[in-house]
């Protein structure tokens, strides 16, 4: 599969079993399955089961002594989910963002499941959360948050898998199984409209070609405006501005005035598929494109900085400036007027972007070249305004191609290859500031691509008593990132581009036993195996370094153009012939290998009742930090996590079957946390230290008179460092909280609880009619690392509902419905960018409306 280049400068209530893990057998039954919100009841009016095909094998969701939220294709619909990052509300200690800071594209997916995650986009950095498409990994958090328009289930998989699926799938893992092709034609497709002038199309169709042969396509086009609108500063066309953002020089569009948090994405999947006597084969295919604005960013507020405070003192060219409010002398920011004037002085450096001369204009009695500073003035009274006019972009695409194939050996056994390659190609960009300056841009650019093979075995044997799981798994992925971020009208230009390759092997197996119909037991492990390979070219285009070592009078700097290398080997630069380069040359390589084991035991006091204990580890790789912001003679690196996690649960059917109660309670040893810690202008990984999570999740079902099912679930969690390593520790300031022992784990409320009453009114030949609501309260948690008190997510209760009518038959279905119905808005991510003077977020979607029709044939 080949795509368009793409230019490098530019930049629940089942909770049950572990869901699918490298793969999904489609040959498992779909039917009477039914979820958290689910819409199915049995013939006596009970709760119908949800077989998953969480162990590689087709089972009751009761039966499997894993902790997991499943929810099918109707209860999405019903609940308004068209994605993964949807999913957060509905799945107890469970969440998933859509977006992390400076990503400027909400198909980047920060999930965290019992406090373990990522809330990166960096090539460098592994997603603690595995999602895997058809049993395929998505080794990237760019492209994970998928629209989900044609699934036949999700399975929310909580805790390490490291036995069946491997390596960063430490905090969990999230399975989307696709819609398989029918024996017989059909087509099932709506149209919606809605807030923010939404329109969004869907459909699958199912062809049958031969006998045993059949094909199914299905389409999705979403468009929508976005929820924040960029307004004009009032009075900024009184001042003089350079526009040096990059990817304008580039020849990126979108930059200006418009909205930002909007949608325009198209999806495509194709799939084939042989249903022979002892021999299967399905072949897929899928390509997505967005092209779209960036995800909703407002500045919350400024405050004096080194760069702020240099930029404003440069344009003052005095000895007095105005910073966040705040007044005091230049010499309380970097070096006072003189270093102001020389830092922004024109040349020199033969720099990719070059400077304005700036010093004194606002003084110098021609107003035709005054320029703004940069405080507060920019921070409107409005969350879903902005006086940002820069980089507004999101352009991806992806796609791939899987072919899986099934054979019987006996009536016992059966082998399965899984076959799998990925692309994906990605340029974003943001305006930060918030302000008609270009004190905070950022692009990037990423390509990136997969291949990956596995190979199952899988039977019974002693009568069935013992089940087994035999497997081997190779994945290869390379690509690139390329940084580009402005600074301060270009005082500090970062220019980084990256390359990175990894390499994974790993051998795998699972044996459950029932010793008796009471008692049973599950012995597993895996190995793995990988190699990883990166190579940095980071730097700053406008020689900041240089500069202030010119200002301040190192001999050898006196002068810039050329560079000498003594003046080179002064400010710590670590490759000759290449002075503005942080990184030190050559490839850097790193191995790493791991054994996660898994240990279990069940009871089966009756057919009903099952109580589970279980002790497993998981594992998350490592890496290189690739964002610096000064010179270092090595390559900085950082080591894997390691979790261990002690799991109790019960899985319960009562009152014939119209109560369905699940619950679990776990301990979790979390060591080597990977974190991002804010150094200067660049957000850096390092291993933080270790943490202890504690907590419990209840998930209830219930169907109490015919047409009627509740379901509900409550989730706990307690996740605090125990330990943290000194390089790591943030000290508490009026800003931030920092990370200390005894501190909690971002992205992790301590209670999450949800309640969905579902109601259908049956009509007699005149149809029936749906009513659903669906209630989330989630309490406060923090959205950084360090704790920025202004990024805290508060405690919210959102509210979801719908009406639909179904026609007699279920050809044809209306809907009308809305989500966030109370409006309640906070910030879902954000960073505080201490350097450049501003902490920005992004605002969870405002109140909205849709209405969907829906037909089948």
């Amino acid at each position: 599969m080949k795509f368009a280049p793409v230019s490098v400068g530019a930049l629940a209530i089942a909770l049950a079993s572990p869901a699918l893990a490298q793969e999904a057998p489609q040959q498992a039954p779909q039917a009477n399955a039914t979820a958290q919100g689910g819409a199915e009841t049995g013939g006596n009016g009970g709760i119908q089961e949800i077989v998953v095909t969480a162990q590689k094998r087709a089972e009751n969701v009761q039966d499997v002594p894993i902790a997991i939220s499943a929810f099918t294709a109707s209860a999405l619909q019903e609940r308004a989910v068209t994605s993964v990052s949807s999913l957060s509300n509905i799945a107890p200690n469970v969440t998933l963002d859509a977006g992390t800071p400076f990503s400027g594209s909400s198909q980047v997916l920060a999930a965290y499941i019992r406090g373990i995650g990522a809330n990166d986009f960096a090539f460098n950095i592994d997603p603690g959360v595995g999602i895997y498409l058809d049993g395929v990994y998505l080794a990237r958090s760019v492209g994970a948050n998928q629209d989900l328009p044609d699934v036949d289930r999700v399975e929310v998989l909580k805790g390490p898998q490291g036995t069946l699926f491997g390596r960063n799938t430490i905090g969990g893992a999230i399975s989307i199984v696709t819609h398989d092709p029918g024996d017989t034609f059909r087509f099932v497709g709506s149209a919606m409209t809605g807030s923010y002038s939404l329109f969004s199309a869907k459909g699958t169709v199912d062809m049958p070609l031969a006998d045993k042969l059949s094909s199914s396509v299905s389409f999705a086009i979403t468009k929508r405006d976005g929820y924040l609108h960029r307004i004009p500063y009032p009075g900024a066309s009184n001042y003089a501005f350079d526009p040096i953002t990059s990817l304008k020089a580039a020849g990126y569009g979108n930059q200006g005035y418009g909205t930002e948090g909007g949608d325009n994405t198209w999806n495509l999947r194709g799939k084939l598929r042989y249903n022979g006597v002892g021999f299967r084969a399905t072949l897929t295919g899928d390509y997505s494109k967005t092209d779209t604005s960036q995800i909703a960013n407002k500045v919350i507020t400024t405050f004096p900085s080194v760069f702020a405070g240099t930029y404003n003192c440069a344009i003052a060219g005095n000895p007095t400036v105005t910073v966040g409010g705040v007044s005091g002398p230049c010499d309380s920011f970097i070096g006072g007027p003189p270093s102001a004037a020389f830092l922004y002085r024109r040349g020199g450096l033969n720099s990719i972007l070059d400077l304005p001369a700036i010093y004194g204009v606002n003084a110098d009695n021609n107003p035709d070249n005054n320029r703004l500073p940069y405080d507060n003035r920019f921070v409107t009274n409005n969350i879903d305004t902005s006086y940002a006019n820069g980089n507004n972009f999101n352009k991806l695409k992806q796609g791939g191609a899987a072919l899986t194939l099934d054979f019987d050996l006996s009536d016992t056994a059966s082998v399965k290859s899984i076959t799998a390659y990925r692309e994906l190609h990605w340029v974003v960009g943001m305006d930060l500031d918030n302000s008609p300056l270009n004190f905070l841009h950022t692009s990037f650019s990423m390509n990136q691509k997969q291949f990956s093979q596995e190979l199952q075995l899988t039977g019974t044997a002693l009568e069935k008593k013992l089940k087994y799981v035999l497997g081997a798994y190779y994945f290869t992925e390379s690509g690139d990132l390329h940084d580009y971020v402005t600074f301060a009208e270009g005082l500090l230009q970062v220019d980084g581009p990256n390359n990175l390759s990894t390499k994974n092997y790993a051998f795998y197996g699972q044996v459950d036993y029932a010793l008796s119909d009471l008692l049973a037991f599950t012995v597993g492990g895996r190995y793995t195996h990988e190699s990883k390979e990166f190579e940095g070219f980071q730097s700053d285009a406008n020689g900041l370094n240089y500069k202030l070592a010119n200002y301040f009078g190192d001999p050898n700097c006196a002068s810039l153009n050329p560079i000498s290398d003594a003046c080179r080997i002064d400010n710590g630069f670590p490759n000759a012939g290449q002075p503005l380069r942080y990184y030190v040359a050559g490839v850097q390589h790193k191995t790493f290998s791991n054994f996660s084991p898994k240990v279990g035991v069940q009871l089966h006091p009756n057919q009903d009742v099952m109580v589970y204990a279980s002790w497993s580890k998981g594992y998350k790789t490592g890496g290189w930090t690739t964002r610096l912001s000064n010179p270092l003679p090595y390559a900085p690196g950082f080591g894997p996590e390691k979790a261990t996690t002690w799991e109790a649960g019960i899985k319960s059917e009562l009152l014939d079957r119209h109560l369905q109660i699940n619950g679990a309670v776990f301990l979790t040893d979390y060591k080597g946390i990977q974190l991002n810690f804010q150094q200067g202008v660049s957000p850096t990984i390092q291993n933080a230290g270790d943490a202890r999570i504690k907590g419990f999740e209840v998930e209830v079902v219930a169907a109490p008179v015919r047409g009627l099912t509740v379901t509900g679930s409550l989730g706990y969690t307690d996740a605090k460092y125990t330990s943290v390593d000194g390089p790591a520790q943030v000290a508490t300031s009026t800003l931030q909280a920092g990370v200390f022992a005894g501190a909690t784990l971002p992205k992790t409320p301590k209670w999450k609880f949800n309640v969905s009453p579902r109601y259908q009114a049956d009509l007699g030949s005149h149809g029936s009619l749906v009513f659903l609501a669906d209630v989330t309260f989630t309490s406060t948690m923090k959205n950084d690392t360090e704790g920025t008190f202004l990024l805290d997510r508060p405690s919210t209760t959102v509210l979801n509902g719908s009406i639909t009518y179904r026609a007699p038959g279920g050809n044809w279905e209306l809907t009308a419905g809305g989500t966030n119905l109370t409006n309640e808005r906070y910030l879902t991510t954000g960073q505080a960018q201490l350097a450049g003077g501003q902490i920005y977020g992004t605002y969870s979607r405002p109140a909205e409306w849709y209405a969907r029709v829906g037909v089948k044939f």
